[in-house]
């Protein structure tokens, strides 16, 4: 069983989306963990995003990389440049990803462009996830 972490800046956004993705096309073939540098809660728009794809992430929690510290990771994703440099160092034979998708949280406008940016960006992340697991999760 493989062990991999999404890892962002507040755990907030991209990263609970991409742990959503991820727990949906790994199925039980992977176990599944996002943490972000800083904890700063799951963003209401990622969770109502992810409901309009039938994934619901209501119940993440958003959590600091260093909880994570012992586990065995065999794959570490950074999905933004700020968590890429400070990613702490995981021992063992850890297998880095990096994608430094665009933050929706810092979308502006109406609640229907920001929504929007939201959509666009949970698809980005959609597209990587499912990529990812066929690649990497066997």
């Amino acid at each position: 069983m493989k062990n991999i972490l999404v890892l962002c800046t507040g755990n907030s956004c991209r990263s609970q989306i991409a742990e959503g993705y991820l727990r949906h096309y790994a199925g039980n073939k992977a176990n599944i963990y996002s943490a972000g540098i800083e904890t700063h809660g799951v963003n209401p728009r990622a969770i109502k995003v992810m409901a309009e794809d039938h994934i619901d992430i209501s119940k993440h929690t958003s959590n600091n990389v260093n909880e994570y510290l012992d586990i065995p990771f065999d794959y570490v994703i950074t999905v933004c440049d700020n968590a890429n440099e400070a990613c702490p160092y995981f021992p063992g034979n850890v297998e880095r990803f990096h994608f430094n998708f665009p933050d929706p949280a810092k979308a502006k406008g109406t609640e229907e462009e920001i929504m929007e940016e939201f959509r666009r960006v949970r698809e980005m992340i959609k597209v990587y996830s499912a990529d990812f697991v066929q690649k990497h999760v066997n």
